[in-house]
C-alpha cells in the first residue's frame, strides 16, 4: 500500500502533529483540580472554544467521507441534515438556561432533577451501550480506512494508532485538552475543505459549469414525498425530531455549552457552532458533486463513493497542501473520538460510578474518569474486527436509521419537560420505555421484512424519517395522557427547570442573558438557512 503524501506533505502533517502536542501539554501542565476541572474545563471556556468544539464534535473521519459520497452519489437532499444549523440556535435559547441553571454535568442528571432517577438511570446506560455500538465503533473504523489510504499503512496500524494517540491525550487532559485541541483541529479541517472544494469548482469550469454538468436533479434537496429515500416531509419534519436529540439533549454535544461559566458565553457559543455547521454543504457535499461531475468529464474516476474524497485529495491538491487535508482529515477523526471518550467518561463517572457511590472523593472520581477513559479506548480497539466483517458504508447508512428509532422518546421527554410543566416522573419513564420498545419492534420488522406482510410489512418499510415523526407523535402523545392521569409533579422541587416554574429572580437572569448581537446573529442565520432551502430548488 502506497501513501499519497509527498516528503513536504509528510513536513506540514509533522508540524500539525506537534501543534497539537504542543496544545495537549499546555492543557495538561494547568492541572485538574477536580470533576469540574476534568469533565466541564472548569466551566471556564470562552465562546469561540465552544462553538469550534460542538463543531469539530459533530465533524467526524466518517462525516466527511460519507458526505463527500452522498454528495456524488445522491447530490443534496442530505443538506437537509446539515442545515440543522437552527436547531442548534434552539439549543442556546430554549434548552441552555435550564440546564445552567440546573448546574447539572449531564443530560441524564438533568433528567434525575427534572424527574426521578428511573429516568436518568435509562438514559445513563442508553447512552453509554449506544455511544460503544454507534459513535466509538464507527469512527474508528471510518478513521483506520483514512488513515491507511492517506499514509499507506495497514488498517490495523492507522486504526489502533490513532485511537491510542487520542485516547492519551484526552485520558491525561480531559474536557481542557478536548475542547482546546478541538479548536485547533476545527481551523484545520475547515481551511483544508475550503481549498479542496475552491480547486475542484477551478478544475470542473466554475459553478454554473457544475450546475450544467450534474443536473437539475442532482442539485434538488425537495425531493417528492414518495421518494423511497429522501423523502422532504421526511427529511425537514423527521430530521427535526433527531436534531433536537442529537444537539440539544445529547451529552456528546450539550457537555461543550455546559463548559461556559454563564448562559450568555454558553449561548454565543452555540450561535458561533450554529454558523460552523452550514459550512458541511460547502466543503463535503459540494465536493462530492464535483467529483460527480469531473468523473463524467473524464477527469477522475472512483469505483465507491466513499472513496471520493481521497481520490479529490490525490487528484486535485499539490504537494504540501496535500498533507495539510490529510492533517484535516485526521483531526475530523480525533476530534470526534475524543469527545465520545469525554462524554462516556463523563456519564459512567458522574451518572453512574458517583450515584451508586455518593460518598466518593473528587481526586477518586478524577482517577474512576480516567480508568472509564481507558475502558473506552479498549472497547473501541476491540471491536474493530467486528466493523470489518460489517463493513463500512452500509452501517454508516444503517445507523442513521437507527438514530431516527432511538431519538423520538427522548426528544419528546426533554422538549415536554422544559416547556410543560404538568409533565411528570411516571409520564417519563413510560415514554423512554415504551419509545425503546417501539424503537426494537422496528428494527427486528426491518431485518425480518421479506416474511411479512399486510400492516406489519408497511410498518418494516416506511421510510426510516417518517419513522421517525409517527414515533415522536406517538411519545407526545403518551406523556400528555400519563401526566393528566397522574398527579402533577412537585412544583417547588423542579422551580426553574420547567417554563411555569419560573421565579421572578429566573426570568430577571434570563433577560440579563440576552444580548441584541445574539439576536441579530440567531435571526441571520435563520434568513441564511431559509435562503439555502430556497436556492437548491431543482
Amino acid at each position: 500500500m502506497e501513501s499519497i503524501l509527498a516528503f513536504q506533505d509528510w513536513i506540514v502533517l509533522g508540524l500539525y502533529f506537534a501543534a497539537l502536542i504542543g496544545v495537549a501539554v499546555w492543557v495538561v501542565l494547568q492541572k485538574n483540580k477536580n470533576t469540574e476541572d476534568y469533565f466541564l474545563a472548569g466551566r471556564n471556556v470562552g465562546w469561540f472554544v465552544i462553538g469550534a468544539s460542538i463543531f469539530a464534535s459533530n465533524i467526524g473521519s466518517e462525516h466527511v467521507v460519507g458526505l463527500a459520497g452522498t454528495g456524488a452519489e445522491s447530490g443534496m437532499p442530505m443538506a437537509h441534515y446539515e442545515l440543522h444549523a437552527w436547531i442548534v440556535l434552539v439549543l442556546g435559547w430554549l434548552f441552555l438556561p435550564f440546564y445552567v441553571r440546573s448546574k447539572v454535568f449531564t443530560m441524564p442528571e438533568f433528567l434525575e432533577k427534572r424527574f426521578d432517577s428511573r429516568s436518568r438511570w435509562f438514559l445513563s446506560l442508553f447512552s453509554l451501550v449506544g455511544y460503544v455500538i454507534t459513535k466509538v465503533s464507527v469512527t474508528i473504523y471510518a478513521g483506520g480506512i483514512v488513515v491507511s489510504e492517506l499514509i499507506g499503512i495497514p488498517f490495523w496500524y492507522g486504526a489502533i494508532g490513532i485511537v491510542l494517540f487520542t485516547g492519551l491525550y484526552t485520558v491525561v487532559g480531559g474536557m481542557k485538552a478536548v475542547i482546546y485541541t478541538e479548536t485547533l483541529q476545527t481551523v484545520i479541517l475547515i481551511t483544508g475543505s475550503v481549498i479542496i472544494t475552491y480547486l475542484g469548482l477551478k478544475e470542473v469550469g466554475g459553478w454554473d459549469t457544475l450546475r450544467e454538468t450534474v443536473g437539475s436533479n442532482h442539485f434538488n434537496m425537495w425531493r417528492p414525498m414518495s421518494d423511497p429515500d429522501f423523502p422532504w416531509t421526511g427529511l425537514l419534519f423527521g430530521g427535526t425530531i433527531v436534531g433536537i436529540w442529537y444537539w440539544c439533549t445529547d451529552q456528546y454535544i450539550v457537555q461543550r455549552a455546559l463548559a461556559a461559566n454563564n448562559i450568555t458565553i454558553g449561548r454565543r457559543g452555540a450561535i458561533f457552532g450554529a454558523y460552523l455547521k452550514i459550512l458541511p454543504i460547502f466543503i463535503f457535499l459540494i465536493p462530492g458533486i464535483i467529483a460527480f461531475a469531473l468523473a463524467k468529464q473524464g477527469v477522475l474516476t472512483y469505483e465507491k463513493a466513499d472513496e471520493v474524497f481521497p481520490i479529490l485529495v490525490k487528484t486535485l491538491l499539490p504537494v504540501g497542501l496535500k498533507g495539510l487535508v490529510a492533517g484535516g482529515l485526521m483531526a475530523a477523526l480525533m476530534s470526534s473520538l475524543a469527545s465520545v471518550f469525554n462524554s462516556c467518561s463523563t456519564i459512567f463517572t458522574i451518572d453512574i460510578y458517583k450515584k451508586l457511590k455518593p460518598t466518593t472523593p473528587e481526586k477518586k472520581l478524577l482517577n474512576i474518569g480516567k480508568l472509564a477513559t481507558v475502558v473506552m479506548v479498549v472497547l473501541g480497539i476491540t471491536w474493530i474486527p467486528i466493523m470489518e466483517k460489517i463493513g463500512g458504508g452500509v452501517l454508516y447508512q444503517y445507523l442513521q436509521s437507527v438514530q431516527s428509532y432511538i431519538a423520538p422518546p427522548i426528544t419528546a421527554v426533554f422538549l415536554l419537560g422544559v416547556l410543560w410543566k404538568k409533565m411528570n416522573a411516571r409520564a417519563a419513564i413510560i415514554t423512554l420505555f415504551s419509545g425503546l420498545g417501539v424503537a426494537a419492534l422496528r428494527i427486528v420488522a426491518e431485518i425480518f421484512k421479506d416474511n411479512l406482510s399486510g400492516v406489519l410489512y408497511s410498518f418494516a418499510t416506511i421510510n426510516f424519517a417518517h419513522m421517525a415523526i409517527f414515533m415522536f407523535v406517538f411519545s407526545v402523545i403518551i406523556a400528555v395522557i400519563i401526566s393528566l392521569c397522574t398527579a402533577p409533579p412537585n412544583y417547588a422541587a423542579i422551580s426553574g427547570l420547567s417554563f411555569g416554574t419560573l421565579s421572578k429572580e429566573h426570568k430577571i437572569e434570563n433577560k440579563k442573558s440576552i444580548a441584541l448581537i445574539d439576536i441579530v446573529l440567531s435571526v441571520l442565520l435563520v434568513l441564511i438557512v431559509i435562503t439555502i432551502l430556497s436556492y437548491f430548488v431543482g
